[in-house]
């Protein structure tokens, strides 16, 4: 029998993905639950299981293919043993029909085609464009009359996403993306963004031919690169963010980390970054405001009575943020642990879109890379994001002399619309005070 597998409902909200590696081939026999192909949304890299065991008999998409939920990814034959359910006789015969090669030729030939009629070929030719000006070696997929409209509308077809099969470009697309672009211009309810949309393009002006100074390769976005620039891209044009830095002292946190590590094993390993969770997920309960999104279109700021941090994790295809939930309610070694296994499924591209939903603060430590600093932008609808730099030894006045302390620089970026630089300076003092002298978090809790 011959069964349809399909794009499931991985995640709420997610209706399309990219392939981006295809398990099988046609013929091959599979098990039931076997992976047949790994699809990269836009929260994380998904493998589609197998429904059932069978044989595989059409391949519907290839890898780079856009495959939306419900579409049909492959043929599935699946195993059913009939021969059991023949006589001896009758099997035999089935066996020795299915091994005589088919030899026959058609009796007659096929008729030659007749060409198009005039109208006909047109619409063809306007269908398929085959003379689209090019950019570099790059070819927008759109017809001529969308060329068009686009043109009188002043779009650039290159940032105009297409929703069509293989990307292409209709003229409903192009009208969203003017009417999108219209919308977010005036402050407009940023809900109907559409898929066609790629917002982090909206700002570029179109580049020159880079070819004519030299040679030049393209190589495609990944689908995580893809949307990182689209989020950085709005948060960078519709946040207005300020940056708080301090310093704190963790000679005793790092000496405690060291001791803690000799005994400890590999998953259990206690990093800076989970004693950071345990402390900002206190901080976010004694600063509330830190812990919300602002609604401009209801004119409210939503308080969320839940603690969920995301942690920022480098990845060979590009960041990706894990979120450890209710994380004000776990120990520190609890959160090593969670944290730990979080980093290794979400390096390994095993991370399931569910992890990586419902955060309300987020963490990024660039620490076990090196630089003294640096600025990271608010992920919305979040309002902050705390992040790390390397510690490093320098000397520290203790009122009677200059003694060597590990200091650490921690850079507070936060939505100006929604806390003032006062209370930005006091958050970032009380994560300070409270890894300097652990007794804080309880004293001030």
């Amino acid at each position: 029998m011959s069964l349809e597998i399909i794009v499931p409902e991985v995640s709420d909200g997610v209706t399309a993905g990219t392939v981006i590696a295809i398990m099988v081939a046609v013929d091959d026999h599979v098990e039931e639950d076997q992976t047949l192909l790994e699809l990269e949304t836009d929260k994380a890299v998904v493998a589609i299981p197998s429904p059932a065991a069978g044989v595989i008999s059409a391949i519907k998409v290839a890898e780079g293919d856009n495959a939306t939920v419900g579409s049909v990814i492959m043929l599935l034959e699946t195993v059913t043993n009939t021969s059991e359910n023949l006589a001896p006789a009758d099997a035999e015969m089935a066996v020795e029909s299915l091994a005589e090669p088919q030899t026959k030729e058609l009796s007659t030939p096929l008729p030659e085609a007749d060409p198009l009629p005039p109208a006909i070929a047109d619409r063809v030719a306007e269908s398929v464009d085959l003379t689209s000006v090019r950019r570099d070696n790059l070819v927008a997929p759109a017809a001529p009359s969308v060329r068009r409209i686009a043109r009188d509308l002043g779009v650039d077809i290159y940032q105009v996403q297409g929703t069509g099969a293989g990307g292409r470009i209709s003229e409903e697309d192009v009208r969203l993306f003017v009417r999108d672009t219209m919308q977010r211009l005036r402050g407009g309810d940023s809900a109907v963004v559409t898929a066609a949309e790629f917002r982090g393009l909206h700002a570029q002006r179109p580049l020159p031919d880079f070819s004519k100074w030299g040679e030049i390769s393209r190589q495609p976005l990944s689908r995580i690169r893809e949307l990182t620039a689209d989020s950085m891209g709005y948060a960078w044009s519709t946040i207005p963010m300020v940056t708080q830095y301090d310093k704190v002292r963790v000679t005793e946190v790092e000496e405690f980390r060291r001791d803690f590590n000799y005994a400890a094993t590999a998953a259990s390993k206690l990093t800076m970054t989970a004693v950071l969770v345990k402390v900002c997920a206190a901080a976010l309960s004694a600063f509330p405001q830190f812990n919300s999104s602002l609604d401009l279109a209801s004119k409210e700021l939503i308080l969320k009575q839940y603690i969920h941090i995301g942690v920022a994790v480098d990845t060979p295809g590009g960041l990706l943020v894990p979120v450890i939930r209710d994380a004000d309610q776990k120990g520190v070694e609890s959160l090593a642990l969670e944290l730990n296994e979080l980093a290794t499924k979400t390096r390994e591209r095993k991370i399931s879109p569910v992890d990586m939903e419902g955060g309300t603060f987020t963490i990024s430590n660039l620490g076990g890379i090196g630089g003294t600093s640096f600025t990271p932008i608010v992920y919305p609808p979040q309002v902050a994001i705390l992040g790390v730099s390397r510690a490093e030894t320098e000397p520290l006045w203790n009122g009677h002399e200059f003694t060597p302390e590990q200091m650490m620089t921690l850079s507070l970026t936060y939505d100006h619309r929604v806390i003032d630089g006062a209370d930005g300076a006091r958050f970032l003092r009380w994560i300070c005070e409270a890894i300097e002298n652990p007794l804080n978090l309880v004293m001030k809790g």
